[in-house]
């Protein structure tokens, strides 16, 4: 009897022990309502709810025909070269009367009166040629400038993800408060699971831990430790933690509920 006693004992240590299983949730890493850097009337919204969109692919568009006419003005005014050519034409003329009336001072020919109002000349031709100059300047600057009130008439995604709801449609007035479209970036997925204070201390960012999503998802996925609570919650007793799930295949929903596995060793 004592025999098998000692025996069970000996069998039970060699075992591994189990290790065990917390509920877990699949959440977006990322879920983010976009709207417009202005507020106007929508003239079209390029997508829908459900849609997989990239980084930087065009939402939606403002009404922007007063925006798009004023580019065109000043794009004119930017490249327009007349004032400064003429300016110019009219500087060197100032610059060889001034060269002949020199001439004719030096040879007492000319008064010195004719040579001060020569160079007077020279130098208020040159003082709005620089204007001239300035002014163009100006409006490639205000060019740029309506370029990008242009370009603020286009909404575009921030992210990359999945259209989980569309909020306005063209013809609707879109302030700056409200959204457009809600877009939840689905890889990497974000793991949320609380784990009991004793487990503390033996789950550390960088480990890989086993992740089994509900049914139907089948199969079970490594998901990285990302963050590891450092405030535990009284009540419950339990810290929390985060994983970051690869999903490029976008195989797996967010919102879903699963399973993560510690491993007996980490315990």
């Amino acid at each position: 009897m004592r025999l098998s006693s000692s025996l069970a004992l000996a069998t039970a240590l060699a075992l591994p022990a189990a290790a065990e299983t917390f509920d877990c949730v699949i959440n977006p890493a990322v879920t983010v309502r976009v709207g417009g850097p202005v507020p106007g009337l929508l003239d079209e919204v390029y997508v829908d709810q459900g849609d997989i969109v990239t980084q930087g692919q065009k939402l939606a568009r403002l009404r922007s025909e007063v925006e798009a006419t004023t580019l065109d003005v000043v794009a004119l005014q930017a490249e327009s070269r007349a004032e400064i050519e003429a300016q110019e034409s009219r500087l060197k003329l100032a610059q060889q009367r001034l060269e002949r009336v020199q001439e004719m001072v030096s040879r007492n020919i000319a008064p010195l009166q004719d040579l001060e109002a020569a160079e007077a000349e020279t130098d208020v031709i040159a003082r709005e040629l620089a204007i001239a100059e300035m002014r163009q300047k100006v409006a490639q600057l205000e060019r740029e400038r309506a370029g990008q009130l242009l370009a603020q008439r286009l909404i575009t995604s921030p992210v990359e993800g999945v259209v989980v709801v569309r909020h306005l449609f063209g013809g609707e007035y879109l302030d700056q408060d409200s959204p457009v479209v809600t877009i939840a970036r689905v890889d990497p997925l974000h793991v949320e699971a609380f784990l009991p204070v004793a487990l503390y201390g033996s789950v550390e960012p960088g480990m890989v831990l086993p992740v089994t999503p509900d049914a139907p998802i089948t199969g079970t996925r490594d998901a990285q430790v990302e963050v590891v609570d450092r405030v535990f919650d009284a009540a419950s007793g339990t810290f929390g933690v985060r994983l970051r799930l690869d999903n490029a295949d976008l195989s797996i929903p967010a919102g879903h509920r699963c399973r993560i596995e510690i491993p007996a060793a980490t315990q």
